[in-house]
């Protein structure tokens, strides 16, 4: 096992999105969470370090979020995000990974793109994506803070899945958190190693009740409730 535990500084935390329901599930699911930042509004907004946007496996920005963050900082940030992909993973971003790079602006500094979906419209609303995807996200900035100590302080991510993948707004806050708290408890090595972290408890994911959070523990095979 190459993930550790995180004895990093911690990261701020905003999470925001236009959708009431998403904003409302998450005051729900965070509750206990003193450290997140919990608002309505649009990510472009937010004066972080770094966005994270829900994208697909080839990075293509041109739908939902994606759409409105290449409108923001210019169509260069494709390239890059799409530069990125095919230096590190062939091309096909795989669900349960993500990559970080220079936003080409001031604020944020970086994009945190992470895969929802395989292709663009998908509906994952049956899947663990989110939870993948959230968990990926947030490896990222661990990644970039071990190459670059301190250059991502705080982080903004919006309802992941809950717009373009139709993932109903308390499925999406619960994967989400499921994926915060792993980011919180560990730090990997790999996106691989991640993937089969998770997919390894996700009979735990899949048998929950939708109100019911499940965290993952990476020291174990069995259940990962709370």
């Amino acid at each position: 096992m190459t993930a550790s535990r995180v004895q990093s500084p911690p990261v701020r935390v905003v999470l925001t999105d236009l959708n009431p329901d998403v904003v409302e599930a998450w005051r729900a699911a965070f509750a206990d969470e003193p450290g997140i930042e919990i608002r309505q509004g649009s990510i472009l907004a937010e004066k972080v370090d770094a966005w994270v946007n829900p994208t697909n496996a080839r990075g293509r920005m041109d739908g939902g979020v994606d759409a409105a963050v290449k409108r923001h900082l210019g169509a260069g940030v494709q390239l890059r995000v799409q530069r990125a992909i095919r230096d590190g993973f062939a091309g096909n971003l795989p669900v349960g990974s993500a990559v970080c790079v220079p936003s080409g602006a001031v604020v944020p500094k970086f994009l945190i793109p992470t895969p929802t979906m395989q292709g663009s419209s998908q509906n994952v609303s049956a899947t663990l994506n989110v939870a993948l995807a959230c968990a990926a996200a947030f490896q990222a900035v661990h990644q970039q803070n071990r190459r670059e100590p301190g250059s991502i302080a705080s982080v903004a991510l919006v309802g992941m899945g809950a717009r373009t993948g139709r993932v109903p707004a308390r499925v999406c806050a619960n994967l989400m958190w499921t994926g915060y708290t792993l980011y919180n408890d560990h730090r990997f090595e790999d996106y691989d190693e991640l993937r089969s972290t998770i997919v390894a408890q996700l009979d735990d994911l899949e048998s929950a009740p939708a109100a019911q959070r499940v965290r993952i523990d990476p020291a174990r095979r069995g259940t990962g409730r709370r």
